[in-house]
Parts: structure tokens; sequence; C-alpha cells
């Protein structure tokens, strides 16, 4: 879920030539007697985002319905902004595609997007805020949510037994006091939680009610100094004093899911395929896996979460826009929603489809988070804030060294604001 929003200069080449090549003729896109037949629609999805019998039933409903073919091209996360990008500025780009949810703003911003609105009136009344929040860019709705996913808390249940504790955790308190009881209690490491888990770290400022970013006249600036963003990493503090992880690493150096994966660590904040990860490393753990949801500051609430994901977009040069529409409302139609969240265990956009997780224990962790999480800044300017050196890494290092978090937020302040400076 790790997805690079779109470059400077992909946005500054597609400023001109996507709104050049949005507005031709609409010479395709029209329903006969026969519906849509003789007509094909490209959909790209990325690798191992749609499972083959998804798609096979997907083509079937929507071939029956509109007498028209679609053609399912495969994409690769790497490379993607690019080839999306130049794809989208050319005369025939793909009409639907898969986009992450961090990157919808910056190619709606570049008019790249078709204006989904009477999608949403049509079919999406019900759609998790929290998960369309990503789709919609100056109050317009230019995408649509289709499935995320978000950490948990992957443990290991002997760990927990040998220190005595028999309930999991209601509450960020009774977490904190479980970890403690095992490093008191066993050898183990009570939680392997790096440094610089910095998404973890973005659920937490999403759980005090806050962003990284806040606006100052018409651009846009850090919030690092914000006492709400201190109170979060102060709960990062606390808890990473617990473990023995690098304090200047993220969760991939070592790979958390093989620390783990040596049976001597209590737990680790994860996604729910890194306990997949953890198994191949030593096939033995497997029985020893268990997950639960991350405890918030009071029971009736989960822990902040950062949602990583995908919507679906319609380019807005396509000539098959009411074909595109009709592909939509099939493919984020109940029954397909449904199907691709049992097929994958991925969080589907409206809470009442969360039934189709039942039996997959990773999924049914991350479910009750979703609708409480959030992303980071919903905004183009955020592209470059991410890139290596990251400041918000630099920011945690510092904090969790012995910096107090104001003096650390002035450190890198102006980094963060030489780097959303850069797409405005």
């Amino acid at each position: 879920m790790k997805r690079k929003l779109i470059s400077a200069i992909g946005i500054a080449g597609m400023m001109v030539s996507i709104a050049a090549c949005g507005g031709g003729e609409d010479t395709n896109d029209k329903a006969g007697a026969d519906g849509y037949a003789g007509q094909t629609l490209t959909v790209w999805v990325m690798d191992g985002s749609s499972p083959d019998q998804w798609q096979k039933d997907v083509t079937a409903a929507f071939e029956k319905k509109t007498k028209a073919k679609v053609k399912f091209e495969i994409q690769q996360w790497n490379g993607i902004q690019q080839k999306l990008t130049t794809a989208l500025s050319e005369e025939n780009p793909p009409d639907v595609f898969e986009i992450g949810n961090t990157q919808t703003p910056a190619y709606a911003k570049t008019g790249g997007l078709a204006d989904l609105a009477g999608l949403k009136s049509e079919i999406g009344a019900d759609w998790t805020d929290s998960l369309n929040n990503s789709s919609v860019f100056d109050g317009k709705q230019y995408a649509a949510p289709w499935y995320f996913a978000n950490r948990v808390v992957i443990y290991n249940k002997k760990v927990w037994a040998d220190a005595g504790i028999k309930e999991l955790p209601k509450t960020r308190d009774e977490f904190y006091a479980d970890l403690k009881q095992i490093g008191e209690k066993t050898d183990a490491e009570p939680i392997y939680l790096p440094g610089q888990n910095w998404y973890h770290f973005v659920g937490l400022t999403v759980g005090e009610g806050t962003e990284l970013v806040k606006k100052d006249g018409d651009k846009y600036v850090s919030n690092l100094a914000d006492p709400k963003v201190a109170a979060a990493m102060q709960t990062y503090k606390k808890f990473q004093a617990l473990s023995k992880a690098p304090k200047d690493k993220d969760e991939s150096t070592p790979q958390q899911s093989e620390v783990f994966a040596k049976g001597r660590t209590g737990a680790f904040i994860g996604m729910g395929w890194e306990a997949g990860t953890a198994i191949q490393a030593n096939p033995e753990i497997e029985k020893e896996i268990g997950y639960f949801t991350i405890p918030g500051a009071t029971a009736d609430k989960p822990e902040g979460v950062f949602l990583g994901g995908s919507n679906l977009a319609v380019a807005a040069g396509s000539k098959k826009q009411e074909l595109a529409q009709e592909f939509l409302k099939i493919a984020l139609s109940d029954q397909f929603e449904g199907q691709l969240a049992k097929l994958n265990g991925v969080i589907p956009n409206k809470e009442s489809l969360q039934t189709n997780l039942t039996g997959n224990a990773a999924a049914e962790a991350a479910a009750p988070a979703a609708a409480g999480g959030g992303t980071t800044p919903l905004i183009p300017e955020w592209a470059a804030v991410e890139n290596a050196p990251n400041p918000i890494k630099t920011y945690m290092t510092a904090v969790l060294n012995g910096k107090s978090p104001a003096a650390a937020a002035e450190q890198v302040e102006d980094e963060f604001n030489k780097r959303l400076a850069q797409q405005q």
C-alpha cells in the first residue's frame, strides 16, 4: 500500500494536454437498440487487485447488460504514475482505471478525471465517508471508492499466554499494560515497533482529530507543531520505548514480519498480509498468529488508522463516458464489492458489506477501524513530502531520541514547507 503520488513533473505535463483531450467530441458512447454492441471498454487494474473469478463474473454481467465487451489490462504499481500520466494525455486513454487513493487528488487537479457526481447520487449514498473522502477534490466526486486495508495488531498467542494474559485488550492503556507484562514475565520483546513506522503515526494523528498540514492563506504548510500531533507522537513514543527496534529505521529495515517470525516478539503493528510473510520465513509460527484491532483511548472507538486503498476513476478524455459508468455500476455493486472483499480480504466501500469478511481473521480485525480511519493529507501538494529523506520520519526519530515534539517540528519545518511548495 505504499504508493507514491504523481510526480511534480508529471503533473506539469498533464495540465494542458489532459484538458485538451477531454473536450473531444463523443462519437462512440451511443446506445442503440442493441445497447452498446460493438464497443469495447478498456479497464486498467493493478496486479493483484482483482482476482480472475471477479473479473470473469463482472465481465459476464457487464456484457449481458450492455452488449459491449470489456478488456481488463493488468498494470504494475512500479512506474504507474508516469504511464498513467502519459496515457491520460493521449487520444485514447483507458476508459476506467484503478488509482491509489492518495494519488487521486493530484490527477483530479489536472483535469484528468471525469466528474462522477451522478454516479455517487445513484449508487453511492451509503459509501463509507472515510473511504470516499479520497475520491472527492474541491467538493466534486472525481472517483469512486473501491477497496481498502489498514493496520492491525498481529500477535503471538504463545507469548501472550506465557505472560499470563487471558483476554485481548480493549483500550490503549490495556494494550500498553499487556505489553509491559510480556516484558516483565517473559524473555520476549513485547512489541516490535521501529521508530519510523510513519503510517502508524499518521493513524495516531487521525485518532487525535488532526492532520500533518494546515492552510496558511492560499498555501499548505506544516502542522507538526500542533499539540494534537505532539500527543500522537507521545503515544507512539510510549509504545516504542517497549521495543528494541531501531529508532531511525522503518518497518521494512529489517522486515518487521521476519523479526516476528523468529517467535520471540509479542506483537507488531502491520498489514494483515505481513503475517503471510512471517509464515513464509517460519511455517511453524502460523499456529501462533492472532490479530486484533488496534485499541483506542476508549473501548468504544478503535485507534485511528491510515487507510490505504484504491479508487476507480473514468478518464476525462474517454469517448465512452456512459459505458464507463455502466461498468462502475456493476463493479461497485453490492454483489461484486462483496465478492472482492471475500476473495481478497479487503475492506469494501460500505460498512454493510463487511459481513463478507467473516472467516478472514486479519480482515475482521481491520474492519472496525475503517470508518474512523484517514489518510495522509489529500492534497496534490503532498506528493513531494514522502520523498527520501521523509521529514516526518526525521521528526519521529528526533522525538524518540529525546527532543521535544515542538523542537523536532521546528527542526524539519523549513524542509517540510519547501516540499509542500514544490507542487503549487
